[in-house]
């Protein structure tokens, strides 16, 4: 299956949102758009994709969260799948002392100060335990429901890639949420376009290949947040 041959759903339209990282903002910009977007192209049905990567690095990874937590609630159509940090942030607050070195090395000093954590004398169990406290219950709970991927059709959204050759139903969570090496590269036919995040763009524009849609261009370092409308064969981004 390739890209100009796959398709969507009939009668349901798919948007699909690249990796957030804490920008906010972006975030409610693109879901006005898509508001818009709705009001002037009337579809029977959608579904609003997020493909993770919520927190760390961007300036408010708590109103990212608190925004999803509530979109999802109200609307069954907006689905919000595991990305390698959101997994992190979930690592670091199960164990703080065993995750701190990878949590921070990605970003999530920031992720601390968008709940309010004073990180100032606190060794790493202090820091787990004070944003356990300041976090909202529904926060954690949303991050730890979050699915590693969600198919329409031709199309299979996860937040990283898969392993070429392992079926579609047997790929395991680090894959789908971490994988590069021997996907990025692989030009095979994997049944499915595959519409994934995780690895930021050279240009910050999306990158369209025969296999794959890469979305992540790279919003938390000045590119914009991406979002692909896919809609039968057709692909346009907003």
């Amino acid at each position: 299956m390739r890209v100009g041959e796959a398709r969507g759903p009939d009668g349901l339209r798919l948007y699909a949102i690249g990796d957030v990282h804490g920008c906010d903002d972006a975030l409610a910009a693109v879901h006005a758009a898509i508001a818009t977007d709705l009001v002037w192209r009337p579809v029977a049905d959608h579904r609003i994709i997020h493909v993770g990567d919520y927190t760390d690095r961007g300036p408010d990874s708590a109103g990212v969260v608190e925004r999803l937590v509530e979109l999802t609630a109200r609307d069954t159509r907006v689905l919000c799948l595991r990305g390698n940090h959101d997994q992190k942030l979930l690592d670091f607050l199960a164990h703080p002392a065993e995750a701190a070195p990878a949590f921070f090395s990605f970003g999530g000093k920031a992720t601390l100060k968008s709940y309010d954590v004073n990180a100032r004398g606190q060794n790493y169990d202090g820091l787990g335990r004070q944003l356990a406290e300041k976090m909202p219950a529904a926060h954690r709970a949303f991050l730890a429901q979050l699915p590693y991927s969600v198919r329409f059709g031709d199309y299979f959204f996860c937040h990283a890639g898969i392993r070429p050759g392992v079926p579609l139903e047997a790929q395991t969570p680090d894959d789908l949420m971490w994988i590069r090496d021997g996907f990025l590269g692989d030009a095979s036919d994997f049944g499915v376009v595959v519409v994934h995040g995780h690895t930021v763009t050279e240009t910050l524009k999306p990158e369209i290949k025969p296999n794959r849609v890469d979305i992540d261009t790279g919003a938390v370092f000045g590119g914009p947040l991406t979002c692909l409308v896919l809609e039968g064969t057709e692909m346009r981004f907003l």
